[in-house]
């Protein structure tokens, strides 16, 4: 397989690496109703949208690991700044499930889009005037001691599903550069995609060695910031940033304390309202699937498909995420 060589940058990290995955493309988010959704990312959060589909019957299925022959699923695609996401809305789905009430950010399921913001103070005003459901009791400035993430400003709160959201600002010295130009615009892009998961030593090999990603850093998180940012007491968090070549980072959560978050549900299907997948992008879509297919992972597509002219299938990670590779 051909490797690709870049320099990134993470959180005041600098490392040369081999690449396999080209771009972390965008992540899908499954929604109860696109003329709910659609609006609050557009009108609130900056987003515009730049395309729109619906797609059906058997290839459809096969991708989403679903026998309903009369499912469809709509979906709009939405850009802010030079990154992507995608929301979709399913018909014809009887057994669909909404994100629990109790859900915590320690939970397996877990999973959020970091909004980069140019200045946190006027976006949690938008925000808190809006009416949104703070999940942070309020934005929170992450201290000195935490030397690799020491004065980002985050702030995490839902969408109208539930889904968790965050807001952060990176001072000067954090972060991608391209975050520090100046903007007049209030919303300026997507940073990374942050996933809950059990064992960072278990997970890394998934990332890496199967599906190309490469880690750029890592920062452990706690104190009383942090408390107040998840809102769980005696929050502290293994966090490790990765990334392809292009498009935004994958970051890995893994609670240290407290214990009990909830594992993945075995039987999530794309239609669960809990549902997020990331699009990842790589050379040789085959070489990927063998590999994977070697190391007995939890395919949800039945093989390699081509929906809307290009190659890809979806597969679980080791605690449940789902991943949609293309070619």
């Amino acid at each position: 397989m051909k490797k690709l060589v870049a320099i990134i940058f993470f959180v005041g990290f600098q490392i040369t690496y081999s690449q396999s995955a080209l771009t972390v493309e965008k992540v899908t988010i499954t929604v109860n109703d696109l003329d709910v959704s659609v609006p609050f990312y557009e009108n609130l959060l900056g987003f515009q949208k730049i395309d729109e589909n619906e797609y059906s019957g058997k290839v459809l299925n096969r991708l989403m690991g679903i026998k309903n022959p009369k499912l469809s699923v709509k979906t709009v695609t939405l850009r802010l700044g030079d990154e992507q996401i995608e929301l979709q809305e399913f018909e014809h789905e009887k057994e669909v499930n909404q994100i629990p009430i109790d859900s915590k950010s320690n939970d397996l399921w877990f999973q959020h889009i970091a909004i980069v913001v140019s200045d946190m103070d006027k976006a949690y005003k938008k925000l808190y005037e809006y009416g949104v459901t703070h999940v942070s009791t309020a934005p929170q400035t992450l201290p000195e001691y935490i030397t690799a993430a020491a004065g980002i400003k985050a702030f995490y709160f839902q969408d109208p599903d539930r889904h968790v959201l965050e807001l952060i600002y990176f001072p000067k010295d954090k972060g991608d550069p391209k975050w520090q130009t100046n903007s007049e615009e209030l919303f300026l892009g997507i940073d990374h995609t942050a996933i809950g998961i059990d064992n960072t030593k278990v997970s890394t090999p998934f990332y890496e060695d199967l599906v190309g990603l490469k880690t750029m850093g890592h920062s452990e998180n706690y104190g009383t910031e942090q408390e107040h940012l998840n809102q769980m007491f005696g929050a502290r968090l293994w966090i490790s940033g990765l990334r392809a070549k292009k498009g935004f980072g994958v970051e890995f959560l893994e609670y240290i304390a407290p214990p009990g978050g909830l594992e993945y549900p075995t039987t999530s299907k794309p239609t669960d309202i809990w549902h997020w997948h990331t699009t990842i992008q790589v050379e040789n879509i085959a070489s990927i699937y063998n590999e994977l297919l070697d190391e007995n992972s939890d395919f949800i597509s039945n093989g390699i498909l081509t929906l809307n002219n290009k190659k890809q299938f979806m597969v679980r990670d080791v605690d449940g995420h789902a991943l949609l590779i293309t070619e």
